[in-house]
């Protein structure tokens, strides 16, 4: 191939890419611009409000949870007549809550479809309701200036050809003669339904992809049949198998057009990614009656600011009642929402995030060079500092009763002077206008090992672009005459390390520091003979914190060579603990990095040292301690509740990369 070809495709495929991205941008842009939409979850499920014999805590799941057979399932449907649903009166409670979509459960897990299915009969039409409710809410959204959008469930629980059928039901449901391929053109033939038979569609929101029937194959096209029937349908990560549990965002490869991350919002956002957090306002997304543990209003607003500073969407949940009305409780929020909305909507609508990586009082959306800064800690002295602010301030005022306010610099920060008493209770938005582009210098970050160490530790050190970062020792803070921190400093001695940010010649940022303290390391355990390996034991049962394993029962006792729950062919509802003893080569501070999926614990020398208990998907946690050479008493304990399962364990001295723990270093009492 010659080197002028080579120059010429690669420009082809820069203005293919270019072309790509700018059609999605195109598709993109109202949905950036929204910030904020309802999830509707809806359907059979709702006529049992979350109870079934004599427990009351189930939702949408309940099928599943309560572990119904489809026999007693199925006729539930008959029960389905939700006289007092009203369209328009869902629609206009969106609108005047501030949102701009709307996406509704056309069929979940259950499989039931709330539009008229040419395709199953297991749909509203053969309910005591018998109306259309995708078509009569399409036509209300439509009205109140809404864009439309359908939740549609991969997996189903009903249909015959959908495999693998659920765990407790294979005994009175086996699965011979199912059929997944014919199922997925089953849902291809719905999915067509809901894109040609109700007008311009604005969002396609998958879910239940993660069970190994499905693939990125699959995913694919069912993607591109979206993008066919509707070419401006925004298409959520869920219709391919890339998304990374809760989080909910993928990787490179893997269709979707954008990330959608599960009753959680990402610590630090996600710069150039599309991101919608979906949260619940109770603890169900299906209605359940026992259910009143609601989030306050003042929480989902500061959920939403926070979304909204970091970039993202926000899709608030509610879940309507059997008769087809919203709980009063979410009526209430929904009215509270829109009433802080119309006062101050716009620190929301078609903002990007804030350009601060973080502030003490509360978050920062942006417009251009207007400044919105949602306070959440209303200053009791009248002064909210706004560091590393370096452009200059044109003008300041309340948002939302424009009144305006005085501004002075000090220092590297500007602060804006407040009067005594705050707008709202929950968030107060102040706008604040600079010339030009506003520019912030964000404060050096110290990045320690741990808080103690036993030798000379290296210090990491970050700044932000167009800073160089200068670093003390002796208690006083740094100055130009300061060395430079570079990417980090040798602490060769205990003290206090602190660092500040300097430009052209002046100090832009506060100064931050950490102090790092001496420590003492655990001596050795005094080991008797021994031989390669841990000593595991396992325990079935259904936890949603780590159990207290001295009260359970007698477990199954195994051997491992190491951390690994690859030999557990079922992985739900299963326990274990995993002991034995860790050798170190040399005296010094050990960081422990521990990821699982659900809940675990790690102790080394009878301490715990990361705490990483609960049901959540895949997570990790490190944390720290000083050892002396020789073995150590180590202990992993472990649980899955349901889903999928993760655990893993790596370790690393103070300043050296972390690797998983060499099975050679691992042993157990012989015997």
């Amino acid at each position: 191939m010659t080197l002028r070809l080579i120059i010429v495709l690669a420009l082809i495929a820069l203005v293919v890419a270019a072309h790509g991205q700018s059609d999605k941008d195109g598709r993109m842009d109202w949905w950036r611009e929204a910030r904020f939409g309802l999830f509707i979850h809806w359907g059979t499920y709702s006529v049992l409000a979350g109870e079934w014999q004599g427990k009351k805590n189930h939702g949408e799941w309940i099928r599943e949870s309560a572990q119904i057979p489809i026999e007693q399932y199925t006729p539930i449907k008959e029960r389905f007549d939700p006289t007092l649903f009203d369209a328009r009166d869902w629609a206009r409670m969106a609108k005047d809550a501030g949102m701009k979509y709307v996406v509704i459960t056309t069929k979940h897990h259950e499989g039931f479809a709330l539009f008229d299915s040419a395709v199953s009969d297991y749909d509203v039409m053969a309910t005591p309701f018998r109306r259309d409710v995708m078509k009569e809410l399409a036509e209300a959204c439509a009205e109140e200036g809404l864009r439309m959008g359908w939740y549609y469930s991969i997996m189903d629980w009903h249909h015959p050809d959908y495999l693998p059928r659920r765990a407790w039901e294979t005994a009175h449901r086996p699965a011979v003669g199912a059929d997944m391929d014919r199922y997925v053109e089953f849902m291809h033939k719905q999915v067509e339904e809901l894109l040609t038979r109700y007008g311009p569609i604005g969002v396609m929101w998958f879910d239940g992809e993660w069970e190994p029937t499905w693939n990125h194959a699959r995913g694919q096209a069912l993607y591109d049949l979206c993008r066919r029937l509707q070419p401006d349908v925004i298409v959520n990560n869920r219709v391919d198998v890339g998304r990374g549990g809760m989080a909910g965002m993928s990787g490179a490869g893997f269709a979707g057009d954008f990330g959608t991350p599960e009753q959680e919002v990402p610590s630090t956002g996600l710069p150039g990614v599309d991101w919608e957090t979906c949260m619940t306002m109770n603890d169900h997304w299906g209605f359940c009656r026992a259910d009143l543990n609601y989030k306050s209003t003042g929480e989902l607003l500061r959920t939403l600011c926070d979304i909204a500073s970091k970039g993202g969407n926000f899709l608030l949940n509610v879940g309507p009642t059997p008769e087809g009305e919203f709980p009063a409780e979410s009526v209430e929020r929904l009215k509270e929402i829109g009433e802080w909305m119309r006062a101050n909507g716009d620190a929301i609508h078609g903002t990007l995030a804030g350009p601060f990586e973080s502030l003490p009082w509360g978050r920062c959306t942006a417009r251009g060079n207007h400044l919105y800064f949602h306070v959440f800690d209303w200053p009791k002295d009248g002064k909210l500092v706004v560091p590393g602010l370096g452009s200059e301030v044109e003008s300041a005022r309340i948002l939302a009763t424009d009144s305006s306010l005085q501004t002075r610099r000090e220092g590297p920060d500007v602060v804006v002077l407040l009067p005594q008493d705050a707008p709202h209770k929950d968030v107060s938005v102040v706008e604040v206008v600079v010339a030009g582009g506003p520019v912030v210098y964000t404060a050096p970050k110290i990045v320690a090992p741990a808080p103690f160490m036993v030798r000379p530790m290296p210090v990491r050190v970050t700044v932000g672009p167009g800073i160089e970062a200068r670093y003390s020792l002796d208690g006083t803070d740094p100055t130009l005459e300061s060395p430079l921190a570079g990417e980090r400093v040798v602490m060769e001695r205990p003290g206090t390390l602190k660092v500040r940010g300097f430009h052209d010649g002046r100090a832009v940022t506060r100064v931050v520091e950490a102090t790092i303290t001496q420590a003492t390391p655990l001596a050795p355990e005094k080991t008797g003979e021994v031989e390669p390996g841990l000593t595991v034991s396992q325990w079935r049962g259904e936890w949603d914190t780590m159990p207290a394993f001295n009260k359970l029962g007698p477990p199954e006792r195994t051997t491992a060579t190491g951390f690994s729950i690859d030999d557990i062919p079922d992985m739900e509802q299963v326990a274990r603990v995993y002991e034995g003893y860790l050798e170190v080569d040399k005296d010094d501070v050990y960081v422990f990095v521990l990821r699982s999926d659900d809940g675990s614990r790690l102790w080394v020398g009878g301490r715990l040292v990361v705490d990483n208990d609960g049901l959540h998907s895949p997570l990790e946690k490190t944390g720290a301690v000083a050892l002396a050479k020789g073995r150590h008493a180590i202990r992993v304990e472990w649980f899955n509740k349901t889903g999928g399962l993760d655990l893993d364990l790596l370790v690393g001295a103070a300043g050296e990369d972390f690797e998983p723990i060499d099975a050679e270093r691992l042993t157990r009492p012989r015997g």
